[in-house]
């Protein structure tokens, strides 16, 4: 399960830390080991927002590597509390420990006291920063455009907690290898925080592009159509791009709709779910700009364990994914797939266009079995219609949410061996 693995991934991160750092309980020790978590893991933060392709493959899709961008911020802030209110009850810990510290701050005289003593005064007024930026990205009550240009603000927040940890580090650390690590940690993220703020995250991966076609699909949905012409690189069933229609919106992630053609066309399918998403069908036109980055992810049912059951469920615009694995199926002259049923749920099929395209796919796919849920008829999937018939079951799933969380909770109940691919985009 996908929790399950961000979980261990944490657990790896805080043990490896740990190994490094010489063990003790004395309230200095609380002091900088709440220090050197807090910034190492704000380093780490920084270093996957910068979206390294190269750990797609480790951690499993980008969608993964945000996920735990998050919770690795959520960690840094939690440390970085617990050194402040250690900090801040000093007279308290000296009276019940003693005054004299097993480890002391890097005492320095001239230029470099001045910049220590700047360094500290910066400290606390950095932590309520990323507190708030923090706590500002959870909540969500912000839009996503005037949100991402404070998010910009990070980096600067970084540099500001990073010099205060690197001048204010005891000096016996950069001798032994907790400081060799925090050292290392740091650089790593005050490379991510320069190419932040020079707007160089993503740039070898962006292509440039038209909108060829706007079209609308429902009355909720439409298509976009872009031509990235010779250069695009390509990209798999189930890929998703960052695409910028509007740079003062920004970059969002929406999946490519169907498998790759070799001409450069990349298909959308746009769902109405906010601000931004509703006005587009509208802003969109023939022949405009179109910033593209990626391709990224790793969501390819195609890619299943051939020895389990394949089963694919789909939502709404949950299909994408599910359309371009399906033509690339039908486009592939050697490679030989397993059978697998595909559910989609809809509200209603005679006001998804989609549902004509699925039908036509799956008919040329004598491997496919279509199952198709109308909401509005009263039709819900359940586990029990999933025809679960074998010990160990690939379940692949894009789609709302709630289904999904669903779903996993009656499969808990089953005897069998699942492993549910799903990918989260919520970037923020």
């Amino acid at each position: 399960m996908a929790n399950s693995r961000l979980l261990l991934n944490l657990l790896a991160m805080l043990l490896c830390q740990l190994v490094f750092w010489q063990w003790g309980l004395s309230y200095e020790h609380l002091l900088t080991l709440s220090g050197y978590l807090a910034i190492n893991f704000m380093s780490i933060t920084m270093l996957l927002a910068m979206r390294p392709v190269w750990l797609e493959s480790v951690l499993g899709g980008l969608d993964k590597i945000y996920q735990l961008h998050k919770w690795t911020g959520i960690l840094a802030v939690i440390f970085a509390l617990g050194h402040l209110l250690i900090e801040m009850t000093d007279d308290f810990f000296k009276a019940q420990f003693g005054k004299e510290r097993s480890l002391r701050e890097a005492d320095f005289s001239g230029v470099l006291d001045g910049l220590q003593e700047l360094a500290e005064d910066f400290g606390e007024p950095g932590f309520y920063l990323l507190l708030a930026l923090v706590i500002i990205t959870l909540i969500k009550w912000l839009p996503y455009h005037y949100w991402r240009y404070l998010h910009r603000a990070m980096p600067l927040v970084y540099l500001a907690l990073a010099a205060h940890a690197l001048l204010l580090a005891p000096l016996l650390w950069w001798s032994q290898p907790v400081g060799w690590l925090m050292g290392f940690l740091i650089f790593c993220g005050l490379v991510a925080s320069l190419l932040s703020l020079s707007g160089k995250v993503g740039k070898s991966h962006r292509w440039q592009g038209l909108v060829q076609m706007v079209r609308q699909l429902s009355h909720n949905t439409i298509e976009v159509v872009c031509d990235m012409g010779q250069y695009w690189p390509g990209h798999k069933a189930g890929q998703f791009a960052l695409v910028t229609f509007d740079r003062s919106e920004g970059a969002h992630p929406f999946t490519m709709a169907s498998a790759d053609h070799h001409n450069g066309r990349l298909y959308f399918h746009i769902k109405a779910l906010g601000d931004y998403t509703s006005t587009l069908r509208h802003r969109l036109k023939p022949g405009q700009a179109v910033t593209v980055e990626g391709p990224y992810g790793r969501f390819n049912p195609n890619t299943g364990n051939v020895s389990a059951q394949q089963i694919w469920v789909a939502g709404g615009c949950g299909i994408t994914p599910f359309l371009a694995a399906l033509e690339s199926r039908i486009y592939a002259t050697e490679k030989s797939y397993s059978a697998v049923v595909l559910h989609y749920c809809t509200q209603l099929t005679e006001n998804d266009p989609v549902v004509a395209r699925l039908q036509e796919l799956a008919a040329r796919l004598p491997e496919v079995t279509l199952c198709i849920y109308q909401s509005q008829q009263g039709q819900l999937l359940t586990s029990a219609q999933l025809q679960i018939h074998s010990a160990t079951v690939d379940i692949w799933f894009c789609g709302p949410s709630g289904l999904a969380t669903a779903l996993r909770h009656e499969l808990k109940q089953q005897p069998i061996s699942v492993r549910f691919h799903q990918e989260h985009f919520e970037f923020r």
